[in-house]
């Protein structure tokens, strides 16, 4: 009898431990519950993200070119994309995610490897251990995200001047969540704001902004206007500008009439967003294309200095030349050569603000100085030079040689020179208590409350191109570095826009815990035993004293 309640006993418990099981993975296949314990909240979804993804309605897929066995620093990445991915689709199953191995069949690798090359998917030079043989691969660390019949390219790697392989891949990990985002975000957006692209006053030819408007072109309704289209009926001009959020302003050459500078003053108080892309001086590399290889930079008028000065800034006549700069390059009896170029500083940023965090270096071209002025604007300055810079000022004669023989450092120590500044506020009108250039009924003098950036290098944009040659993959073929001069400039409409959910989450910082290398060879005997030997020790101890306790329970 004693011995059939106790087969009862263990029956019952065994029914109930099933029965429990079971009720547990049912109501996990309906609850969903994940706790983030890391300090960084590196699993935590941001808001944006969050009601991205729900407003998701039909299949999203997407490929990630990240499969197969990778060193141990992509494998991290690899490993943090797939864990984002894994938490987007138990958010929405629409989203659909699979990672591919161009090298898994060495049949059809190379031919993989090329369709990939010829979509745009530029790949990066590892070393991998295979079999006992060591080599050099190229893998692709990239993503496409797809809906219906559009489809948006996912860079997944981050390569900053600079940094280390480990350093690189932490930045990486910090943009993923932005990265899959942004690119949801192109893909299902249908309501956009508009954005001017002026014309009129010489600005800088399409080709040369091309890529920075088709990215651009993604978020936002582009559309080109003429300031001159109206010349007869400003007032008309000026209520087809205000149907517009934000006006781009790239490389005038021309002067601006007093007219149209009321137009945009007007934009501006009825609370238009604008960018200017401004450069005092007149000089450009294809103007040295001559015998001698030198041309003279001289100021530029373009009549907007009072402008500018009422709003809280001036531009200066003035060229930076900075001792962190990218060479050009010069035909020689040998082929191309690379020459140092002091005009052509590259800015690292200091990420003081949401529009310049974790974006790479950005190439500037002739770019001028910047002051700042005492009004009730709220000025931040998102681009200097580097501590071993200085201005110049015009008219100056500039040579392509000017800086190969007798170079002394001593003399760059200006250093930190403004470039480009956000402005804040609620701006005064430049015409206040002057005599207007045409009648407008409902003239503003005190403005709403906006934004304007302001950035004194026309060239910025043009980041696709040197010498006026587009660059192959926009790798600079002297630092190998692709610049950020687009992440810059779409964080600064981003940001103009309001647009900042997606800047914030750009700006997520993950603390990767990285084992140091000197430290571990210095100590490695001290590591094994922590690493090994205590593990195991608690394992021997654990077997004893699970040993002794059973023998007593037993041995009654």
């Amino acid at each position: 009898m004693v011995m059939e309640r106790i087969k009862k006993k263990s029956i019952l418990k065994l029914v109930v431990v099933i029965f429990a099981i079971v009720f547990i993975n049912i109501l996990a296949h309906f609850l969903y519950i994940r706790f983030d314990l890391t300090t960084d909240k590196r699993y935590t979804l941001s808001l944006t993200t969050t009601e991205l993804i729900e407003k998701v309605s039909e299949p999203l897929y997407i490929d990630v070119f990240l499969g197969g066995e990778l060193p141990p620093e992509f494998r991290r990445l690899q490993k943090e994309t797939r864990s984002l991915l894994e938490e987007y689709q138990l958010r929405n199953p629409n989203i659909i995610f699979n990672f591919n191995d161009p090298l898994e069949d060495e049949t059809t690798a190379e031919q993989y490897m090329q369709e990939l090359y010829a979509l745009g998917f530029t790949p990066t030079n590892i070393n991998i251990n295979k079999k006992g043989k060591k080599s050099i691969v190229q893998i692709f660390p990239w993503a496409i995200a797809n809906i219906g019949q559009k489809s948006v390219k996912v860079p997944l790697l981050v390569n900053s001047y600079g940094h280390t392989a480990e350093a690189n891949i932490n930045k990486s990990v910090e943009l993923l969540e932005y990265a899959f985002t942004d690119a949801i975000y192109k893909l299902t957006t249908t309501d956009k704001k508009k954005i001017a692209v002026l014309k009129g006053n010489g600005e800088l030819e399409d080709k040369y902004m091309a890529d920075f408007l088709r990215n651009l072109s993604a978020y936002y309704l582009l559309g080109e206007f003429n300031i001159d289209s109206l010349q007869n009926d400003r007032k008309k001009t000026l209520e087809n500008l205000n149907r517009f959020d934000l006006a781009i302003v790239a490389k005038p050459t021309t002067t601006f009439t007093d007219d149209e500078k009321y137009v945009f003053d007007q934009y501006i108080m009825s609370g238009g967003k604008s960018i200017w892309m401004i450069d005092k001086v007149s000089i450009d590399l294809d103007s040295l294309r001559n015998k001698n290889q030198t041309s003279l930079a001289f100021p530029n008028n373009l009549n907007l200095d009072d402008m500018f000065f009422k709003y809280g800034i001036r531009i200066n006549d003035r060229l930076i030349q900075d001792l962190f700069s990218t060479p050009i390059t010069v035909q020689s009896p040998n082929g191309p050569a690379p020459v140092d170029w002091l005009y052509s500083p590259i800015v690292q940023s200091e990420e003081n603000h949401p529009v310049n965090k974790n974006i790479n270096l950005v190439k500037l071209e002739f770019a001028n100085s910047i002051d700042t002025l005492a009004n009730n604007i709220k000025k931040t300055i998102l681009l200097r030079s580097s501590s071993e810079s200085r201005t110049v000022g015009t008219p100056q004669e500039v040579s392509l040689g000017q800086f190969m023989d007798n170079l002394n450092p001593g003399e760059y120590t200006q250093g930190n020179i403004p470039i480009a500044v956000l402005l804040e506020g609620k701006f005064t009108s430049a015409f206040k208590n002057r005599v207007k250039p045409f009648e407008l009924k409902n003239n503003i003098d005190e403005g709403k409350e906006n934004k304007m950036i302001v950035i004194a290098d026309g060239d910025i944009i043009n980041y696709t191109y040197v010498n006026k040659k587009p660059l192959d993959g926009g790798i600079d073929p002297w630092t190998q570095q692709i610049y950020s001069n687009k992440d810059f400039l779409l964080n600064c409409v981003n940001y103009l826009m309001n647009d900042s959910s997606l800047i914030n989450i750009r700006s997520k910082r993950i603390d990767l815990k990285f084992l140091d290398n000197v430290k571990v060879e210095e100590n490695y005997t001290t590591v094994q035993l922590v690493t090994i030997g205590i593990p195991l020790l608690i394992l021997l101890i654990a077997g004893l004293l699970f040993t002794y306790l059973r023998r007593r329970k037993y041995s009654r």
